[in-house]
Order: structure tokens, then sequence, then C-alpha cells
């Protein structure tokens, strides 16, 4: 993960983004690196953006115009699209935060990483799979402000991608512990996060109703959570959680002699 000194770009895609969000999102932005560019794309003519023009001087965003000369076209995409490239190319940068739920806004992302660019996504729970794959970590907005579940709901097209559900929390865990465990079975703390980020690009504590991983993990009746050994924490599956899967490599080991 890139440091707190990590200059970072923030595009918001105002036609798609709620203004409310927008404090939560520079602050959850802060903590990955400096958000060195703010810019907000859409039409400003339009009276869809009157809630912006209040939330863009408080928060030192830059407004883009991007006039819509075509009626059904989305021209703010391609706004961002084009500023996004012309900011990878100047090489100032060290990742990009797009703030949008559209779909069309994939291939920019996996283009960004193929350049060696951190990508953070920022959206609502709608975003399309494709989009949170994209990403190297997506942040959910609900998940930033409290007031998002009073927002009206949103009815979509019957062709729009359907939005990942919450993934399983137990098999993630498991996964992760399972694949970065030594021989005595403790995983260290970061080393589980990683897989975790590198393997679930969405997955937040804050969606299981923790702030941080430490807690979520200790919150668990099948997970051993370790403080004190080493002063670097620690994760391990209790004994009675392993017993399926040693069980299942014994029934492995029959079936080959068999």
């Amino acid at each position: 993960m890139p440091s707190d000194s990590s200059r970072l770009a923030v595009l918001i895609d105002a036609d798609n983004t709620s203004p409310k969000h927008a404090g939560a999102v520079l602050r959850e932005v802060a903590r990955y690196g400096l958000p060195t560019v703010k810019r907000a794309y859409g039409d400003w003519t339009t009276q869809n953006l009157v809630g912006w023009k209040n939330t863009l001087p408080q928060h030192a965003i830059q407004p883009v115009q991007q006039f819509a000369n075509t009626s059904g076209k989305n021209s703010t995409d391609s706004a961002m699209i084009i500023d996004a490239m012309d900011l990878l190319y100047a090489g100032h940068l060290d990742g990009f935060a797009i703030v949008s739920s559209d779909s069309d806004f994939t291939r920019l992302a996996t283009r960004l990483r193929e350049s060696g660019m951190t990508v953070y996504g920022l959206g609502e729970r709608k975003t399309p799979a494709s989009l949170v794959a994209a990403c190297d970590r997506f942040i959910y907005l609900e998940l930033l402000t409290s007031d998002a579940k009073d927002e009206e709901p949103v009815e979509e097209p019957d062709d729009v991608e359907s939005p990942p559900r919450r993934p399983d929390l137990r098999r993630i865990l498991v996964a992760a512990i399972d694949n970065t465990a030594h021989e005595d079975g403790w995983a260290s703390l970061g080393a589980v996060g990683s897989y975790i980020s590198a393997n679930n690009p969405s997955f937040d504590a804050r969606d299981y109703g923790s702030p941080r991983l430490g807690a979520l993990l200790s919150a668990q009746d099948f997970l051993e959570v370790d403080l004190s050994a080493t002063g670097q924490a620690r994760v391990r599956l209790k004994a009675a959680a392993q017993v399926p899967a040693k069980k299942a490599s014994t029934r492995k080991r029959a079936a080959k002699k068999a």
C-alpha cells in the first residue's frame, strides 16, 4: 500500500455522485495519501449539480466543465478519462481515486494499474462488480456517511450489471489465514490484511461492524488472536475450526490409497 506521502488524484464523477459524500470521500482518501489533485466533472450549467456548487469551494475541489453536446452520451466520462491519462503521463502522481459508481470507468482503472498506479475506487453499493474488481481497493460510500441509508432507492435498468453481494466473512478470513500461516498455524495480522486486500478489493472491516481489521478478527469465535507474544499481532484458526479441513485431508489420503 502507498505511504501517507503518496500523491493522489481524486477524480469525481459529479453526475454520478451525491455532494453529501464529498467530505467523507476526501477524509477517506487522506488515509492512503495526499490528494494533490481534486477535480469534479459535470455540466455545471444544469440544475442537476446545484448541490455541488456550494460543496466545491469548501473542499478546494476544482470543477471541470463538460457540456453535454450530444443527447444520450455521457461526456463527463470522456473528460475524466482524458484528464486521467494526461495526469498519468505528467508523471507527478502515485495513484488515483476514482469516485463513481459507473462501470464505464472499468477500463480506465485497469489501464492506470497497468502503468503502475494504485487505484482506489469509491462508489455506491450499486457499483458493478467489474469496476470493483478493477481497483486495488474499493470503498463503498455508504460506509463513509451515516446518512447514506436515507437516500431514495434507485431503480436500475434490466441490462445493468448486478452489484456484488457482501462476501461471506468466514470464507474470506479462513482463506487468508490458511494462505499466510506459518507451520505453527499462526499468521501475522499484516500478512492476513495484505492477502485480503489483494483478493477482495471491496473488503472493509466497517462493512461488518468493526472499525479495524484487528477488532473484527478478535470478535470472531472461530479465531484466536494473540497480541502479547512478540508485540506483533497474529491470528490463527481455533482447533474446532480446523477439524473439517483435517477430515477433508484424511478423506483425500484414503481415496488415494484406495
